[in-house]
């Protein structure tokens, strides 16, 4: 994506880090006592750890010039948000069934949305403390273990972009190199094994492996997997921080409709490429399938 960095992105930057920081304190303040589960309309879980990341949120970031959108908060009209250019998109805790099964997996997901682009994104992984940001034109980091909270912000403030945060670096694929393709522990389809069937032309040993939440699509930014199918229901909020990560290593979040899928079959990666982008502040909220792949397969 050519374009240049979102605007006063230091601050905001540093805003949504001591945000994530906060709201995941919140998060691991429930996780550690007995777990109280609500449901939605929608049959989807809800905890006091989804309403206390909001109120922390919210109030960090809430209130001021951009507006904010996030799962747990209240409904805002089609037509009121479709006037937005600028929005802050957050889930505040985005894996909840992983939350109510204590494995970890889930994530705090604040995202800045520019014309229905994702051009800054912070995920945050309370219980491991691993922090992935992204900045669209600028690029993608990561913390593992993100205990210097001070150095952290005082880094993303700055814009010197150094130590304690490591700079993710695109490394490149060989042609019959293994293929890891990440997927969801909840939801699979048949789709979803056609399209990885496929990746067999490319490489004899295609390795698949589970990851629950937004972290899916931090481990193709990284490079820990290539290529992330999501054939199965999700919303705006559950991508739209990791793609701004994947987008600023160069990778894609593309639309992965019935065309595609057809295409792919007869013609490979270059169909998914050549894919219309996810975006964001649709009329329709749910996301359409999509997949997520990492910059270092377009050589293949």
């Amino acid at each position: 994506m050519n374009r240049e960095p979102v605007r006063e992105w230091r601050c905001l930057l540093a805003a949504a880090v001591d945000a994530a920081f906060v709201a995941g304190d919140a998060i691991c303040d429930v996780y550690e006592r007995d777990i109280s589960v609500d449901y939605k309309a929608d049959n989807s879980p809800l905890t006091a750890a989804d309403r206390a990341a909001h109120a922390v949120i919210s109030s960090r970031l809430g209130g001021g010039e951009i507006p904010l959108l996030s799962e747990e908060g209240l409904q805002i009209a089609v037509e009121e948000r479709q006037g937005w250019e600028r929005m802050w998109l957050i889930d505040p805790l985005d894996g909840t069934k992983e939350f109510i099964k204590r494995n970890g997996e889930f994530t705090v997901n604040i995202a800045l949305i520019e014309r229905r682009e994702s051009v800054l994104g912070v995920v945050y992984a309370p219980v491991s403390r691993d922090l992935y940001l992204g900045i669209v034109g600028v690029g993608a980091y990561i913390v593992r273990g993100a205990v210097d909270r001070a150095a952290v912000r005082a880094a993303c403030a700055s814009g010197e972009l150094g130590a304690p945060l490591q700079k993710v670096e695109v490394k490149p694929l060989q042609s019959g190199e293994e293929i890891r393709v990440v997927a969801s522990r909840s939801h699979g389809s048949a789709e979803t094994d056609t399209l990885i069937e496929g990746l067999s032309r490319y490489s004899r040993n295609v390795e698949r492996v589970s990851r629950g939440s937004s972290l899916k699509l931090c481990m193709v930014a990284t490079g820990e997997a290539h290529i992330y199918p999501r054939l199965a229901p999700t919303m705006e909020w559950d991508t739209a921080a990791a793609q701004a990560v994947v987008n600023s290593v160069g990778g894609c979040v593309v639309v992965c409709d019935d065309t595609t899928l057809n295409n792919f079959t007869q013609q490979g990666l270059s169909a998914l490429f050549g894919a219309a982008p996810l975006t964001y502040n649709r009329t329709n909220q749910l996301n359409p399938w999509f997949a997520v792949l990492h910059p270092s397969l377009r050589d293949l």
